[in-house]
């Protein structure tokens, strides 16, 4: 049997597949509200009929100066319980287990009003410059992050991904390119992983399903993070009780980066074997074949697909075909009746 069609179970929850959508900004809320939209009703369903085994939402506010543009869906407050449960109910009617990317963009947030980060560093030029953290302001984005985890827990999904990558908060305070703080939040490694680590702590308080962490394992910068110096980290995220690492880069600093197909599967590889942990393998791999290799080689765990399930939401089904494999496909579509 193709290794991208075995099931794998997680924490007693069993996914279907190998195969992952990652959470991708989609920039579909209406009215600044963060609000679930007709959009997100269609266009996450429509990836579960294709037989993604795990759908992961698009990177979810837990708090509204935390958004990284003012269309990007919320969960701060009671009132987005409702629009999420019902994407939730038919990602799963339609045999997809769901996830949620919890996340806080820090000084990328592209939004009206004060941002905040751990040190008043801009991000570019484009960008406004934040505020550095109080101790006060990182309890409230702590216990933000908890919250967000009550509210994703009422919602019904099965998994949540803290959003630790791309530049965002919580990768902010990690690198040492954007963290410059002097207290227990700065400087040593252990210090710099403070905040991940107090968030991770909050959540499992109230979070017994499994729980992914996406990281960026490379800064590709001068004195920035390496696959290498996320090791540690990555043992650490371990003993908290993290089930899984998705591995994927950049982004914290303005970087030039050559991007081919499989670029960051090394990153995960290096974590899988040096940790152990299991890892999600990301970036630019659109061939079954690409993605068979890199779990038959113990390279990573599960194959987390990005634009390439934008263009082609039954890539599963294609997946499935290529690699003789049993589909699973809804009955209509496998006699053709469409």
């Amino acid at each position: 049997m193709a290794k991208l069609f075995e099931p794998m179970s997680i924490k007693g929850m069993d996914f279907k597949n190998r195969i992952v959508m990652a959470p991708m900004c989609m920039y579909q809320s209406d009215q600044e509200d963060g609000q679930v939209t007709d959009w997100h009703r269609i266009h996450y369903p429509t990836r579960a009929v294709g037989q993604v085994g795990l759908i992961i939402i698009e990177a979810t506010a837990v708090q509204g100066q935390g958004r990284i543009s003012s269309r990007d869906l919320g969960i701060w407050e009671d009132g987005h319980i409702e629009g999420l449960s019902e994407i939730v109910r038919l990602m799963k009617n339609n045999g997809a287990k769901t996830g949620i990317q919890l996340a806080h963009a820090g000084r990328k947030a592209d939004i009206t009003g004060t941002i905040f980060a751990p040190s008043a560093l801009a991000f570019n030029d484009r960008y406004q410059t934040p505020v550095a953290m109080t101790i006060e302001d990182i309890q409230e984005t702590i216990q933000a992050f908890k919250d967000g985890a009550i509210r994703a827990k009422k919602a019904g999904f099965d998994v949540i991904e803290i959003h630790a990558a791309h530049g965002y908060l919580i990768n902010q305070f990690l690198s040492p390119l954007t963290n410059k703080r002097e207290d227990e939040y700065g400087g040593s490694s252990e210090n710099r992983y403070r905040l991940l680590r107090e968030v991770i702590d909050a959540i499992n308080e109230v979070w017994d399903k499994p729980l992914f962490v996406r990281v960026s394992a490379h800064d590709y910068t001068e004195g920035g993070m390496t696959p290498e110096s996320y090791i540690e980290m990555a043992k650490w995220m371990k003993e908290q009780g993290v089930d899984l690492i998705d591995v994927s880069s950049g982004a914290v600093v303005p970087a030039r980066i050559h991007a081919f197909p499989g670029y960051q599967v090394p990153f995960a590889e290096v974590l899988k074997k040096e940790t152990p942990i299991a890892t999600g393998a990301v970036g630019l791999i659109t061939s079954p074949q690409h993605a068979e290799e890199i779990l038959q080689n113990g390279r990573a765990d599960m194959i987390f697909l990005a634009r390439e399930l934008l263009r082609d939401p039954y890539w599963a089904y294609r997946a499935a075909k290529e690699l003789g494999a049993q589909s699973g496909v809804p009955v209509p579509y496998e006699r053709g009746w469409i």
